[in-house]
């Protein structure tokens, strides 16, 4: 597989594996016109059962290339969210679960046989509810692979769930707010505690696949390139505030209680929210915290 151009690191994969059950692939995608054909073509030989590719929001022709390249179906969602089509495709649809489901960013590319990989781990795991890739390049990459195995972390570039636990998660009731940034933060949460309270957390319920690995575009050098990283910046720190609402929730009364908006619990918040005094994070927290002022507007307020 190529890589993108301006990597600056790459992680070797041990070996691929074969033979492994079939999995259902989900890519989330959301204006990657300029992305989502390598992503496709990455799965191409991967061998699922089956790939969605699930269109949230664009105003872009990601839908219209994925269409043109006959390797997935292409559900097209006008409301954009990736935490809301995630839940309207996973969790709304009448079909049967399949074993597992892989789930694959728009904009990542995916090492040859990480599918199956993904579902062996599953399969050579009873335990665990949920499968994790590697990220392959990047400054940090080896910083994050070391923190993914020691801490069973997940990205939401490539993973895959246990379709029993997908089913238990319909049966609950429990969803992801649909303007939720950083849905990959509490699936994660969601599969260690094995949707009970924060006391029920266990890391092993994540198993880390070596032998399954993303690439992901580096931010280019260029006024387009650096705005988007900035939006990213800020929706990073948006994700950092809202983790604290979703683990006061995880703390108290536990996922049943997430709501179908974080913004309808920002009154609660933001008066104790402050931005980091890191300068690489304090002008994305202001930003970020007027976003939610302004969320907070329109929502009801809480005594």
């Amino acid at each position: 597989m190529e890589l993108p151009s301006g990597s600056t690191a790459y992680a070797e994969p041990r070996s691929s594996i074969k033979g492994a059950a079939k999995a259902v692939v989900v890519v989330l995608a959301h204006n990657e016109e300029r992305r989502i054909a390598a992503c496709l073509s990455s799965l191409a030989e991967e061998g699922a059962a089956a790939i969605h590719v699930v269109v949230n929001g664009s105003a872009d022709r990601t839908a219209q290339i994925a269409r043109e390249m006959r390797l997935a179906k292409v559900h097209v969602y006008e409301e954009a969210g990736k935490a809301r089509s995630w839940n309207r495709f996973i969790l709304d649809s009448p079909d049967p679960v399949p074993p597992v489901l892989a789930f694959v960013d728009g904009d990542a590319q995916i090492l040859p046989g990480s599918i199956a990989a993904l579902a062996h781990c599953l399969e050579q795991d009873a335990g665990a509810n949920a499968a994790a890739g590697m990220p392959l390049n990047g400054r940090h990459v080896e910083a994050y692979r070391a923190s993914m195995r020691a801490e069973h972390g997940l990205f939401g570039d490539l993973y895959a769930l246990r379709g029993s636990f997908v089913e238990r998660m319909r049966a609950s009731g429990i969803r992801l707010p649909d303007d939720l940034i950083g849905d990959d933060s509490l699936v994660g949460a969601l599969a260690k505690t094995d949707l009970g309270h924060e006391d029920n957390w266990q890391d092993m319920r994540i198993a880390v696949c070596e032998d399954a690995g993303f690439l992901c575009q580096p931010t280019a050098l260029s006024l387009a390139g650096l705005q988007g990283q900035s939006r990213r910046m800020i929706n990073y720190s948006l994700r950092h505030l809202q983790n604290k609402i979703v683990s006061d929730i995880m703390r108290g009364p536990g996922p049943a209680a997430l709501p179908q908006r974080m913004a309808d619990l920002y009154p609660r918040y933001l008066e104790g929210f402050t931005p980091r005094r890191h300068p690489r994070w304090a002008w994305f927290d202001r930003q970020a915290l007027a976003r939610m002022r302004c969320s907070a507007a329109t929502s009801p307020m809480f005594p």
